[in-house]
């Protein structure tokens, strides 16, 4: 006997549901206004639509978002494509991989906002005003690093060695086997860790910000409305970002589903 299944769009609506509840309740009970001021540290959700659509702050959101998604986009090529050549050099060079995975383990462990302090120091904030940020691109492409060596590495090793086997037989040397056997078996791997990564990406290039002194993107404006007390835009701005992290992240794994067709096809 087989139960039914929720689909998955109702599942995510009701577990929105769930969460604004949540946290319209959190608001009412568990954080009182300050007694004097105009200020609630959690304010409740009609609060922050009214923020985001009544006042009309929505209108300077790309304004506010363009500098930190650049630096995030530039961040993550940085990141993954130094991921990658090191899985790849792991690939050439099998008994690199204890170094290279300690490097990445190292990239993974460091105090992120220790880092993001000393790369102020070294490499600065924006040159330009609105211009992304230099620590925020290290950053970002920083956090990249650990997931996509660490995919990319055990995909390479998932190719199937029967298969290698067949292409070596025919003549096929190192190069035929990474093009014909063990690039389409790492695939799925890499992809998932790239998904991954876009969302960390686009976390460490807001840090980056938030530590550096720059006047654009979602880091300033962050301290600049915490300066004001401003609960409501603090909160929307922090929903944005999730927002944002969440639709990138599925179209992400739309991707996925495009380009490995065959793994879609296994798990239904």
């Amino acid at each position: 006997m087989t139960r039914a299944r929720i689909p998955a769009w109702l599942a995510t609506v009701i577990g929105a549901a769930a969460l604004i509840l949540a946290w319209w309740l959190f608001s009412l009970l568990a954080f009182q206004q300050r007694e004097g001021t105009a200020f609630t540290p959690v304010p409740s959700p009609w609060a922050v639509v009214d923020w985001l659509f009544v006042q009309g702050n929505i209108a300077g959101a790309w304004n506010v978002f363009q500098p930190t998604i650049t630096a995030a986009g530039l961040g993550y090529l940085w990141g993954n494509g130094i991921a990658l050549v090191l899985a790849t050099f792991v690939l050439v060079f099998p008994r690199a991989e204890t170094v290279i995975s300690q490097i990445a383990v190292v990239t993974y462990c460091l105090p992120i906002v220790a880092v993001g302090g000393i790369s102020i120091v070294v490499l600065g904030g924006a040159k330009n005003p609105g211009d992304p940020s230099a620590t925020a691109i290290f950053l970002s492409a920083l956090v990249c690093v650990f997931t996509t060596v660490v995919g990319a590495i055990l995909g390479f090793k998932s190719a199937d060695r029967a298969s290698l086997d067949v292409v070596r037989v025919f003549g096929g040397n190192a190069w035929t086997q990474l093009r014909k056997v063990r690039v389409v078996a790492a695939l799925p791997a890499i992809l998932n860790a790239l998904q991954i990564a876009v969302p960390t990406a686009f976390l460490g290039a807001v840090l980056g910000e938030y530590l550096g002194s720059i006047t654009a993107g979602v880091g300033p404006t962050l301290i600049r409305l915490q300066g004001q007390l401003d609960s409501a835009g603090v909160w929307s701005v922090f929903l944005l970002c999730a927002v944002f992290a969440l639709v990138a992240y599925g179209l992400f794994g739309l991707v996925i589903t495009l380009v490995t067709p065959w793994v879609a096809g296994k798990s239904t």
